[in-house]
Order: C-alpha cells, then sequence, then structure tokens
C-alpha cells in the first residue's frame, strides 16, 4: 500500500517537473522571439536615424509632428500596460472577474492608441505627406506602421484570450498565456518610449 502510494507520489512529481520544464522551455522560446524583434526595430531605427533628415523639400519632424498628440498616445499605452500587470496579478490570485475587467480597459486603451496611429497617418497623408513622399516619412511609416502592426496583433490575442476566459476558468495553461502576452505589450510599450522619443520629443525639438 505504502509503495503505491510513494509511486503515485513520484509520478505527480515528475509531472509537475515536466510542466515547469515545459513551461521554462515555452517562456525561453518567447524571450528568443522577443529579441529578434529588438533586432528588427533597431534596424527600422536605424534606418530612421539616416533618413530623418531626407525630407526632399518637405516638411521636418518638428513641422509634422504634435508633440502632445504624441504624449496622449504615449499616456495610454502606459495606462494599458499598468492595467495588463494588474490582470496578470489577478490571474496568479485566480479572481477571474477582475482579470476579465482589467484585460477589457487594457483592450479599450488599445484600440485608443491604435486610432489615434491611424488619425496620425490619415491626417499626413491626406496633407500629401504620406509615406513615398521622402525618404524620412517612409522610414517614419515604417518604423510606427511595424510598432502598430504588433499592437493589432497584441488586441487579436488579448480579444481571443478574454473570450476564452468567459467560456472557461484560469488555469496553468491561461496564466501561462497571460504572462506571455503580458511580456509581449511591455515590449511594444518600451519600443513606443523610444519611438517617442527618438521620432516625436527630439523631432519636435529640430533634433
Amino acid at each position: 500500500m505504502s509503495s503505491d502510494i510513494e509511486t503515485i507520489a513520484i509520478k505527480q512529481a515528475a509531472h509537475v517537473a515536466e510542466k515547469h520544464e515545459e513551461d521554462s522551455k515555452t517562456l525561453f522560446g518567447f524571450w528568443l522571439y522577443l529579441m529578434t524583434d529588438c533586432v528588427l526595430f533597431a534596424s527600422l531605427f536605424a534606418t530612421y536615424a539616416v533618413l530623418h533628415n531626407n525630407t526632399f523639400g518637405g516638411q521636418s519632424a518638428h513641422q509634422l509632428f504634435s508633440l502632445p498628440y504624441a504624449l496622449t498616445e504615449t499616456l495610454i499605452l502606459l495606462t494599458s500596460s499598468f492595467t495588463c500587470g494588474l490582470a496578470v496579478l489577478a490571474a496568479q490570485s485566480k479572481r477571474k472577474n477582475q482579470v476579465i475587467s482589467w484585460l477589457s480597459v487594457t483592450f479599450v486603451l488599445g484600440i485608443s492608441f491604435l486610432s489615434m496611429e491611424l488619425t496620425e497617418f490619415s491626417r499626413l497623408a491626406a496633407s500629401n505627406n504620406s509615406w513615398h513622399r521622402s525618404g524620412f516619412l517612409s522610414s517614419f511609416f515604417t518604423l510606427v506602421g511595424t510598432h502598430g502592426l504588433h499592437i493589432t496583433i497584441g488586441l487579436l490575442w488579448m480579444f481571443v484570450m478574454i473570450f476564452r476566459l468567459y467560456k472557461g476558468s484560469i488555469g496553468r495553461t491561461t496564466i501561462r498565456q497571460l504572462t506571455l502576452f503580458s511580456l509581449f505589450w511591455h515590449f511594444l510599450d518600451v519600443i513606443w518610449i523610444f519611438i517617442f522619443t527618438i521620432v516625436y520629443l527630439l523631432g519636435g525639438i529640430g533634433v
């Protein structure tokens, strides 16, 4: 009898260890993905740095961009990063309704940020300052547009998680997925801070 209990305990311990190893591998793989994204954005930042003065006789960043508008976008995204963190904390405590609420707030903030970004793109295009106007604008649209694409992917990911939470409960897989999503969302927040600083802040003062 005692040997059967020991066997069951050993199997359970092995199963838990296997799950922890699986989670560690998943987390490591996701960090590798984020590193490749860092390389992508680093190349886009380098391209923008080279081309930001290549206006082809058009307007410069100082003339085109509104610093208060970009600051509003930044505050919205920073707030969404905070609410995303609250969703992770709620998930770890198995508070399903709070997780859904904080994820929903994060989703609304993300949509607001993306809408402001698209509004800015539309305004630039309407004033004959679209991506093909100059090297500067091509690099700007590529850099900021790539970030916006990542935000869109994050919103879709978030929507799926909210839907699954409504239908199910908080388990090990849910916490793992939410943790990976939070890493992705915080990463986009960091990238945007660099965009705000290099494109809007320094560009706004004519550097």
